[in-house]
Order: structure tokens, then sequence, then C-alpha cells
């Protein structure tokens, strides 16, 4: 039997009852927070066989006070919060669930540009306040749509957008610009998508700096930003800043660098309320999304436990 620490809010939280199943397979699951406080966490780490983790930062402090530990399952995609060269250190695997909350994903990235092009929180809350006024907005099928980031989300974002009929540029150092053309997108560089879109949509991995003052300066007046990937992918001072003067029309977002400790960015200022967006870092959390992350991560943990290789490696020993 295997001791399985779980650190995602949403684990077994959706129709599947994976806890059930891991009990079956005679494993045992303790909950741990969602931040990782290692002071929370550490006497759950010392007897934890492996860790499904959820956003919070794996350190090498964690795996130090885990001398059980066979592996960390990631929950989700993004793995930059994991101390890699740590876990490769001690030998031990870390996987992820790649293309579990992608429909997901696209899905809100798609909603909230609707959103923003057509003011409607804000339309709601005016209404709330007895005011019918209405604020002429721009249909998305308008639009050169810039992807940044054309991996399995952008991807999905552009198969939804192909309906709506509307230009789509796709920056991805990574990606061929073959398969960027198969995919229904034109492949191009990141300066030149920053001065061609009308709207960009943000998929990139966390760990850079991608929307500073100087690409904002470049931008099309009266621009959208969208961003479903990683708070830090932003300079909010300088989003905001563009906000206030109108180079940026809008931003919307399901995440501010620091979420839920970031009550104090200035994308949060009142006077921006008509221009900014901000959902609670949902974008992954449908039913769907939330069986396929935990059903692919305990499916590794168990296969680790029962000796065999991760399905999903990111790195391995």
């Amino acid at each position: 039997m295997g001791v399985i620490l779980v650190t995602s809010r949403s684990f077994s939280d959706g129709d599947l009852d994976l806890v059930a199943r891991a009990t079956l397979a005679g494993h045992r699951i303790l909950r741990g927070p969602a931040h990782h406080d290692l002071d929370e966490l550490r006497s759950l780490l010392h007897g934890a066989d492996a860790w499904i983790a959820g956003t919070g930062p794996v350190t090498a402090a964690h795996l130090a006070a885990a001398p059980k530990l066979k592996i960390i399952a990631r929950y989700g995609v993004g793995t930059e919060a994991v101390d890699l060269d740590a876990a490769r250190s001690r030998g031990i695997p870390v996987s992820n669930t790649p293309g579990a909350n992608a429909d997901a994903v696209a899905d809100h990235a798609v909603g909230l540009m609707l959103a923003a092009l057509r003011f409607v929180p804000d339309g709601d809350r005016r209404v709330r306040d007895g005011d019918w006024g209405v604020r002429r907005g721009r249909e998305l099928g308008a639009a050169t749509v810039g992807i940044v980031g054309f991996g399995r989300i952008g991807q999905g974002v552009a198969r939804r957008l192909s309906g709506f009929g509307c230009r789509i540029v796709a920056a991805d150092p990574f990606v061929p610009a073959d398969a960027v053309r198969a995919a229904g997108a034109e492949a191009v560089g990141l300066d030149a998508l920053f001065e061609t879109a009308d709207l960009i949509s943000l998929h990139a991995p966390g760990g850079q700096l991608l929307v500073d003052a100087a690409r904002l300066a470049r931008m099309r007046r009266g621009s959208i930003v969208v961003n479903t990937a990683r708070g830090d992918l932003i300079d909010e001072r300088a989003v905001a800043d563009a906000l206030r003067d109108g180079m940026l029309a809008a931003y919307a977002a399901d995440t501010l660098d620091g979420d839920t400790a970031a009550t104090d960015s200035p994308l949060l200022a009142p006077e921006l309320a008509d221009r900014v967006i901000v959902t609670p870092h949902l974008g992954a959390q449908t039913t769907q999304a939330v069986d396929n992350m935990g059903a692919l991560s305990l499916a590794d943990v168990t296969a680790v436990l029962r000796g065999d290789a991760p399905r999903f490696p990111v790195t391995a020993p």
C-alpha cells in the first residue's frame, strides 16, 4: 500500500471518484494545503510515497522532508514551480497531465475574448445600477487574433476561432511553420505578432516576460490582451498604464501575478474596472478537465508505485 499526498484542491471533485479508485488499488490518500507551505506539509511529506501536487512550489526543501517519495505527479501542465533539478538529483520522476485541461482553457480564452470585445461584465454592472447606456463593441470575426504559444491550448483556441472567420496569427519557436498553417494559423515572429494583432491571447509557459512597455508601445492602438496562462507573462504596471492611455482597450485574464496574493495588483484599480476582466484561475475548472487531470495524475502515481514508468514524464531520474 502506498500513501499518496494530494495538494490539489479539485482532485476527485468531478464525476469520477478517484479517492475510491486509489483505495481499491490499495493506496491511501492524504490531503494537504494547495499553497504547499512547508511547515504545514512537513509531517505529511515525511510519510508520503507519492505526491499529486497542485500549483504551489515544490522545492528542494520539500523533497528533503519526503524521504520515501517515489514520484511527483503535477496536477496540470506547468512545472515551473517544481525544482526539477532537485527531483532529478533525488531520483524522483516528475510527471504532468498534458492536454487534460486544454479544451477547458481554450473555451475560457474565447469566452474572455468575447466578454472583452462586447463589454459583458461592465454592461452587467451598469444595468444593475440602472444604467442602460450602450457601449459599442467589436466583432471577433473582424479581428486579427494573435496566439502566443501554439501548443495544445493555443491550437484549441485556433480551432474555436475558425468558426468566427477572423484572421489568426501564431508565434511559437517550438512549432514548425507548416504545423502552424495546418492548424489554421499564419506563423509569425513574436514581435510581428504584437504589431499585427488586434487581440492577443497568451498561452506560453510562465517564467518569462512577454508583455512589457516596449511591446505594448508597438501594438495597435485599442488592442486587447487575454491571458489564460501565467500572471508573470505580463508587466502589470505597464499594462495598467497602457489601459489608461488607450493603447489597450481591455485586458482579460484568468490570473494575476501572485494569484490570490495579488490583491494590490495595479490592474485591480477601481478606475480600470470597466476595462479589466479577471477570473479566479478557473480556466481549467470544468468537470471534464478536473476528471482528466485527476485520472492522469493518479494513473502515473499508481504506475510508479507498482514499479512501472509514468506515462507522462517531465523529467526522469
